[in-house]
């Protein structure tokens, strides 16, 4: 079998770290806000050139905090994508404002940057982007139209952790940066987890009362918040980690592009595109494929994995019809939804398991 993911296999790889640094954790028993937790946030502000850190409960909540924070309230409006995770729009929604969708560019399946001053009204106040996958998106173009508009911009980087546009860390580019620590993630946690970077420092006592309880400590509670801080021993296994995403990531890289030779001749088979001037970390190799429901089934045959982010845009979901939308307002993300397939990436996946993936595929076209 052969897995979309194989996270024994990098704990095996780093096992000896992993122990001490949470031995350490329990030998001191701080288990909440300790020096490890201090300590992560210090290194994601090295990685990432940034001023301001803060690690959270989860991306969901990084998001949430995000649009809270910049002043977003009910009534406003929030341009993002309906191709993406279902909790970059539940994050919107949250602080009562509306999601407003602007449809997908078919090849890289983030926004289309073309089409998003068509959706900007009086009531817009900010553009959620999605680096979709770990592929970024044109952060330039995103950016000149938010100024000329006076928008704020978040990112939302839970796919993509260390990937770049023109040598610039996804997360760094808006107002806020959001990424999740998801075991799955290209720097993943043994549990839930997230982070927010944020440019305007005036924000950074209030995102810290915001993850615990209102309170900046000493039981004293200055407003309404949230439960929402990174644990300790997540902090310790996340500072192991860090040390190895940017072998990861390239790891990942090279996965991709050993598929990318493979594939790339199939008639039937369109194989990620990003931009010359992305640096894609490919938190999911996402083929596109008119026969894609019959691939998956040869691919099961043959005990390979393999997952459809995602089959119903947000548009569509049941849950979001109060918005209003129907079948054929974002007629690109309805098609890419019912073409991607995600196949296996990860650092320790085989060259000879991506061949025998594809040569499946081959040969089942």
């Amino acid at each position: 079998m052969i897995p979309m993911i194989d996270l024994k296999t990098n704990y095996k790889s780093i096992k000896e770290e992993l122990l001490i640094e949470i031995e350490e954790v329990l030998e001191s028993s701080q288990f909440i806000l300790g020096k490890k937790v201090s300590l992560f946030e210090q290194k994601l502000k090295d990685f990432l050139s940034v001023n301001n850190a803060l690690t959270l409960a989860s991306g969901t909540d990084a998001l949430h905090f995000a649009i809270k924070t910049l002043g977003i309230k009910e009534g406003d409006e929030v341009i993002t994508t309906p191709f993406t995770f279902f909790a970059t729009a539940e994050s919107i929604i949250y602080v009562g404002a509306k999601p407003v969708f602007v449809d997908i560019d078919g090849d890289t399946f983030n926004i289309n940057t073309d089409l998003i001053e068509d959706k900007i009204t009086d009531k817009t106040k900010a553009i959620i982007v999605v680096h979709l996958f770990g592929n970024p998106s044109e952060m330039d173009k995103i950016m000149d139209i938010a100024k000329r508009h006076n928008l704020k911009v978040i990112e939302d980087c839970a796919q993509s952790f260390g990937a770049s546009y023109k040598g610039i860390k996804t997360g760094t580019f808006g107002d806020a940066g959001c990424f999740s620590f998801y075991p799955s993630k290209n720097l993943g946690a043994y549990g839930d987890g997230g982070l927010i970077v944020f440019r305007d420092s005036l924000i950074y006592d209030e995102l810290k009362r915001l993850r615990n309880h209102g309170s900046l400590g000493g039981y004293i509670h200055e407003s309404i918040g949230y439960n929402s801080r990174l644990d300790e021993i997540q902090a310790a296994v996340l500072l192991v980690k860090l040390k190895y995403i940017i072998k990861y990531n390239e790891n990942r890289r090279a996965c991709a592009f050993l598929y990318n030779g493979q594939l790339s001749n199939l008639d039937s088979i369109k194989v990620p595109y990003y931009s010359p001037d992305a640096y894609h970390v490919f938190h999911q190799y996402t083929i596109k494929s008119p026969k894609r429901d019959y691939i998956q089934k040869i691919l099961k045959e043959n005990e390979i994995s393999s997952v459809v982010y995602y089959p119903i845009p947000l548009h569509l979901q049941k849950a979001l019809t109060y918005l209003g939308y129907k079948e054929g307002d974002f007629p690109m993300a309805e098609s890419v939804s019912k073409e991607v397939l995600s196949l296996p990436i990860y650092p320790e996946l085989k060259s000879d398991d991506i061949i025998k993936i594809c040569k499946v595929i081959s040969q089942a076209l």
